[in-house]
């Protein structure tokens, strides 16, 4: 995703809302927002990192508590069966013992990494998925959100600052 399109997308709106909405989407949760908001819109850290988590948190509780429903929902129509059926079979063969193993603190690793295709919103999939309780996820991912805040917040801190001193 274009940081310059996010940053000329959410220019119109103050910049504390901006990393709130930009930290909710799927795609670029705070691993785009805290750049966005220390690089782009010169936010100190700290606020930046807040704002970022709270952004973050604030579908997880949603895609908690209706990710079961719609998904049952949707299993009323063959195909939507047949492809949460194809995903619940094809994520347990491949990840379940990782989640058997290690449970919420593995959940808090994946939601942790600051990487692509992980997540806050992968974790609420994968907590679904695994049938966590609603409390242990929400606290597993809550963990993930902050470790990949802070980790994220430190490099882009770093990394600017050094991304300054090499090039400038």
């Amino acid at each position: 995703m274009n940081t310059e399109v996010l940053i000329h997308i959410f220019s119109s709106i103050p910049s504390w809302l901006a990393v709130i909405m930009i930290a909710m989407l799927p795609v670029a949760e705070l691993r785009l927002s805290i750049p966005i908001a220390i690089v782009g819109f010169g936010l100190d850290p700290l606020t930046a990192f807040s704002l970022s988590v709270i952004g973050n948190m604030i579908p997880v509780i949603p895609l908690l508590l209706f990710l079961e429903p719609v998904s049952n929902f949707l299993r009323r129509w063959r195909l939507w069966d047949t492809f949460f059926t194809w995903l619940f079979d094809r994520t347990h063969r491949r990840h379940s013992v990782r989640f058997e193993k290690y449970g919420a603190i593995g959940l808090a690793i994946f939601v942790g990494m600051p990487l692509p295709v992980t997540g806050a919103w992968t974790g609420c999939a994968a907590a679904f998925v695994f049938g966590f309780k609603f409390k242990n996820a929400l606290i597993a991912i809550f963990a993930g959100i902050i470790a990949a805040g802070l980790a994220v917040t430190t490099f882009t801190i770093f990394g600017d600052g050094l991304f300054n001193y090499i090039f400038q």
